[in-house]
């Protein structure tokens, strides 16, 4: 049988996105390992599944590059928005995700022309218990330095709702990826303080609303970009005061984003702000877990975020080679 996939991508996070009224369809697990591998026109990090729901305009669900499913993916979930939204003829929906119906809205231009829309992240925990998180007697690690993991950068623990390890470094954590991919690979394989991995992710502040973010994904590794993290990055910074205001800039090795944070009552409205841009059209045949790729098709978009990578370089270019 043959089926259509979009090629989609937020920051630079790219996936096939497949839209299908069966759940149970196919073995999503065999088939994003052979999407996502490079050697399959470039592979991607992931597969974004839209799926009806009885609670929201639509459902999605989320396999990461490996295999394994991830419950949020803030990039992914522009791209789902995007393709709602355009099927309903609304500006704004409701998306069914693991552990929350999110609210997604179409913005106006985050540059140029690109297609931008805004998503909710949503929930936030700082329990370690919502990562899960083992570490000594704590119940929460917020903005300090956890001596197994490096004697001089500050750690936070939370969860967006994915797990992620947020760490504040200075320009040279971000220079060069060495220290972070250690701590990264320890932390995703057998270890003692996070018994199903964790994303981590370094911050570097660049100016009073910007900071730079690089992440290593669970179950993908080094991306261009992770929505969630990028969101729980610019949480972080707000609330140590690395950052003043309630819009943070937020650069990254695939673009930059502009993130939300507002405090109501002790608890916070996170949003996500930035491009989805449909990359091509393929049509493959599958056959219980043979796949073919039958034809492609590129759109024009991806010439126009070229634009807005080449901004990103010259603003990124004292610490990126």
């Amino acid at each position: 049988m043959e089926r259509t996939f979009f090629k989609v991508h937020g920051s630079g996070n790219t996936f096939y996105l497949y839209e299908t009224d069966n759940e149970m369809e196919f073995d999503w697990a065999s088939l994003t390992k052979w999407l996502c591998n490079e050697g399959n026109e470039g592979g991607a990090d992931g597969l974004l599944l839209v799926l009806p729901s009885k609670k929201a305009d639509a459902k999605m669900r989320v396999i990461n590059a490996d295999g394994s499913e991830a419950s949020m993916c803030g990039n992914g979930l522009r791209c789902v928005a995007r393709h709602v939204c355009e099927k309903t003829g609304k500006d704004e929906a409701i998306i069914e995700t693991m552990k929350a119906n999110l609210k997604v809205k179409k913005e106006e231009p985050i540059f140029g022309t690109i297609p931008t829309y805004a998503v909710e992240i949503s929930p936030v925990s700082f329990r370690l218990t919502s990562l899960p998180m083992i570490y000594k007697d704590e119940t929460e690690i917020q903005h300090q330095i956890i001596e197994e993991f490096s004697p001089d950068i500050k750690f936070t623990a939370v969860s967006v709702p994915n797990p992620h390890l947020i760490g504040i470094v200075d320009e040279s954590h971000i220079a060069s990826n060495t220290h972070q991919s250690i701590l990264a690979r320890s932390l995703n394989g057998p270890n003692d303080y996070c018994a199903d991995g964790i994303n981590v992710s370094y911050a570097f502040p660049m100016k009073s609303d910007t900071i730079f973010v690089r992440t290593f994904e669970r179950g993908v590794g080094f991306t261009n970009a992770c929505g969630t993290a990028m969101t729980a990055s610019a949480l972080v910074a707000k609330m140590n005061h690395i950052v003043e205001g309630d819009t943070i800039t937020v650069f990254n090795p695939g673009g930059f984003v502009k993130c939300r944070v507002f405090e109501n009552n002790g608890d916070y409205e996170l949003t996500l702000i930035g491009n989805a841009t449909i990359i091509a059209s393929y049509v493959f045949e599958i056959k219980e877990d043979q796949y073919k790729l039958k034809s492609k098709e590129y759109t024009h978009e991806q010439l126009l975020y070229e634009d807005c990578i080449n901004e990103v370089r010259k603003v990124t270019a004292s610490f990126l080679s």
